[in-house]
């Protein structure tokens, strides 16, 4: 293991022996031998009360069992328990596939006592498998007995495909006179540039928010977060990002996406997938480098999404990213196929916090290696400024890799 993941996977194991407990919610990783290697891959979140529900889906046309069937259930706004597999993603299974998911979920509502319309399910892995549902059906068991308050770390175990090591993360956020607790778990390594949220997150808290504002809130957050994230430009059959508020805090109800407690709301959501997002980056598939991308000054909030979104997505970019060459053209010309606008005699661009191209011309040699000597490092950022306007954009991304092609040459093999 490099020197890198594994300080990673010893600063997430570390974060996570700490416990992680939202009030008023259980969960429970297990291994139920869809995955042959043993690993955890069936998870279960269960609210100890009903809770208000709040979700966000692919917008792609090729949608997962699971996708279909949750969608339709969470539009109702309340959940008991969540049930997520890994290792087969139960898409493209027609009629078979839907059934399936409805007898997962089904099996989730039996071990908690829930009816089974307060029962959502995601699934994440290989696509075009059946789901081993007896594998399934003695999982939900196994976790249903194991269910307790610090058991989100073995959840967010338990969804993981090719990520290398969970991502699990707390904020707590004061609401008036009370102190509420908002948990998240991500996972995601490969196929990733969310049009919604990311392949599965699972948010819950114990404020007391109303489905329409949770809704919104969740809206909100994904759309910075989330959908601010590409790893190679693909879209999930299974995106999936999931928020249950049980209230057992206590709080005066948040009725309103405006109102004071829920802007104090949706700030720590925010932050808090936004540091989901981060990880996922940094554990994108063959990834060694966790890239930030920030476009100003351009004319609209959309033309300097597309631009952070065109260097991020690009080849070029992230196989330069790997390589530590600091290549301002290929930042231009990416910027320039997308048709953004920009004033080139004004324009700049910072690699690794060195400006390299300024004033329609590059910095030249020296500011070429004082950028590529800062490219060494794990974490590095990607600054355009478009001289055109005042909005702005910020996109997480990695570096593509040899390790990238390997993983996804041999997936099915």
């Amino acid at each position: 293991m490099p020197v890198r993941e594994r300080s990673e996977v010893q600063e997430v194991s570390r974060r996570l022996s700490g416990g992680v407990a939202v009030p008023g919610f259980r969960a429970a990783g297990v291994a139920c031998g869809i995955k042959p290697s043993g690993k955890l891959d069936l998870a279960l979140v269960a609210s100890d009360v009903p809770a208000t529900a709040a979700g966000v889906f692919t917008r792609s046309t090729v949608v997962g069992a699971p996708v279909v069937v949750t969608r339709a259930r969470v539009a109702r706004g309340r959940a008991r328990v969540i049930v997520a597999n890994s290792g087969c993603s139960n898409v493209a299974m027609g009629a078979r596939g839907v059934r399936d998911a409805e007898s997962m979920a089904a099996a989730a509502a039996r071990a908690v006592g829930c009816p089974p319309a307060e029962a959502l399910v995601a699934s994440t892995g290989v696509i075009g498998q059946p789901l081993p549902l007896a594998k399934v059906r003695r999982g939900v068991r196994a976790a249903a007995s194991a269910l307790a308050p610090g058991g989100l770390a073995d959840a967010a175990r338990a969804i993981l495909t090719t990520d290398r090591v969970p991502k699990l993360a707390v904020r707590r956020v004061r609401l008036g006179r009370t102190t509420v607790t908002l948990a998240g778990m991500a996972k995601g390594a490969g196929m990733i540039e969310p049009n919604m949220a990311t392949m599965l997150a699972f948010l819950v808290t114990d404020a007391a928010i109303a489905a329409p504002a949770l809704r919104a809130l969740l809206r909100e957050a994904a759309d910075a977060s989330f959908n601010r994230l590409t790893i190679d430009g693909e879209t999930s059959t299974s995106d999936t990002a999931l928020l249950l508020a049980n209230g057992v805090a206590g709080n005066a109800p948040i009725g309103r996406a405006q109102s004071p407690a829920a802007r104090a709301f949706a700030g720590a959501l925010e932050d808090l997938c936004v540091e989901l997002v981060r990880a996922l980056a940094r554990d994108g598939e063959g990834a060694t480098k966790l890239v930030t991308v920030r476009v100003h000054s351009a004319r609209t909030p959309a033309e300097a999404e597309r631009a952070a979104k065109r260097i991020a997505n690009s080849v070029l970019v992230k196989t330069a990213l790997f390589g530590g060459d600091p290549n301002w053209g290929r930042i231009l010309q990416t910027v320039g196929a997308g048709r953004v606008a920009l004033d080139l005699a004004r324009a700049e661009v910072r690699w690794a916090g060195v400006p390299v191209f300024r004033g329609g011309r590059a910095a030249g040699p020296a500011a070429r290696r004082r950028a590529g000597a800062a490219m060494a490092g794990p974490e590095l950022e990607i600054a355009v400024d478009l001289a055109r306007g005042r909005a702005e954009a910020t996109v997480w991304t990695c570096d593509l890799s040899y390790e990238y092609v390997k993983v996804n040459a041999e997936y099915t093999t």
